[in-house]
């Protein structure tokens, strides 16, 4: 069967209001503007993409698959929160493959990208060091330091794979709860990834990342309060 191609136009147009207005609104959670339990209407949440509400329903039942939406008992469809269980285990994968990650870059990161990566924890250091240290600059920073690592690692299996991990929300939560010496120990241990990397050393990359997530596990929890 072959499509005409208005129909092939019109479908690519759907297509691309659904990618947008998933985007959108993944976006949101993730910058924590919609924060846990935030009902996800569609009328709503079409006049802020400035889409049709067709292209915000396959956003939200994606949204859905991938656990950043939960249904009420009631059937409402609102931003996920995350119980001690789900968290663990977030921190758990996201270890074993951004340890993955890592020690795939310590083998394939480049001089520019070892030079971004200086750069990068510099400007941590900098928003650490601060009379009020600048979380805001902390949060962007530190998402591109791993960024890069990930680059560097050259797996686009990976980056899929970490893409779909709520991450974001519990470093944001973390960090603002985060003390001066937390966020030191934080850039403290980006150094040392940048000396595994400058050294090639896979295994050094791995162990140092695999304990700078796990510590943040525990960071979280200490700031996060019991329910």
């Amino acid at each position: 069967m072959k499509m005409s191609g208005n129909a092939t136009s019109t479908s690519h147009a759907a297509a691309s209001a659904a990618d947008r207005a998933y985007a959108e609104i993944r976006g949101l959670i993730l910058a924590g503007d919609a924060s846990p339990g935030t009902p996800l209407r569609e009328e709503a949440l079409a006049d802020i993409v400035g889409v049709s509400r067709t292209p915000i329903r396959d956003a939200l039942r994606r949204l859905e698959v991938e656990l950043y939406a939960v249904r009420t008992p009631g059937g409402r469809l609102v931003v996920a929160d995350w119980d001690s269980d789900d968290v663990a285990e977030i921190f758990a994968l996201r270890a074993m493959l951004e340890g993955h990650a890592a020690a795939r870059a310590a083998r394939r990161v480049s001089p520019a990208q070892l030079a971004e990566l200086r750069q990068c924890n510099a400007a941590i250091e900098a928003a650490v060091a601060l009379p009020q240290p600048d979380i805001a600059r902390f949060l962007a920073e530190n998402r591109r330091f791993h960024d890069i690592i990930l680059s560097a690692s050259a797996s686009a299996r990976l980056s899929t794979m970490l893409a779909g991990l709520v991450e974001q929300p519990i470093v944001r939560r973390t960090a603002t709860r985060y003390d001066r010496a937390d966020l030191a120990r934080s850039a403290h241990e980006h150094g040392q990834l940048i000396q595994a990397f400058a050294a090639h050393d896979e295994d050094w990359a791995r162990a140092v990342m695999t304990a700078h997530i796990r510590r943040a596990l525990h960071a979280f929890q200490d700031a996060t309060p019991s329910k």
